[in-house]
């Protein structure tokens, strides 16, 4: 019991499989915004709870390093996903970010006169694929 919670208290939590299938896709597209390398993650897993730390998990990383030598059991795991869900939800902010900045153009294009509704619609439209990933 003691050590099922050790290990389950121990590890950040990852991404769940459709944000794994999102990451995948913002990964081949080339727009994955890679503020954190989970290879580096992993290796500082290795250090008393450096792969927490690494992964912006600092009660984690207190907790791992207080576990230390049995934190090495997971707390590479825990940097490297740690490390994935921080560049996941970079990537969706940013791209987030960029898609209302365009839209705000679209729609002050709109406004000004510069385009008619069905114009509106069509840049709309290849807006809306350009970033969906899904």
């Amino acid at each position: 019991m003691i050590i099922t919670l050790i290990f389950t208290i121990g590890c950040a939590s990852g991404l769940n499989s459709i944000q794994k299938r999102e990451y995948m896709a913002y990964k081949n597209n080339r727009v994955l915004v890679e503020e954190k390398d989970p290879g580096i993650g992993a290796f500082f897993g290795i250090l008393p709870g450096g792969g927490s730390f690494y992964a912006r998990e600092p009660l984690l990383g207190v907790l791992n390093l207080l576990l230390w030598p049995f934190s090495i059991l997971w707390d590479p795991l825990s940097g490297y996903q740690g490390s994935m869900a921080i560049n996941y939800d970079m990537t969706k902010y940013k791209l987030r970010k960029d898609k209302q900045r365009e839209i705000g153009k679209l729609d002050d294009a709109l406004s000004a006169g510069e385009i008619n509704a069905k114009q509106y619609i069509g840049e709309k439209r290849k807006i809306d694929q350009k970033y969906d990933f899904e």
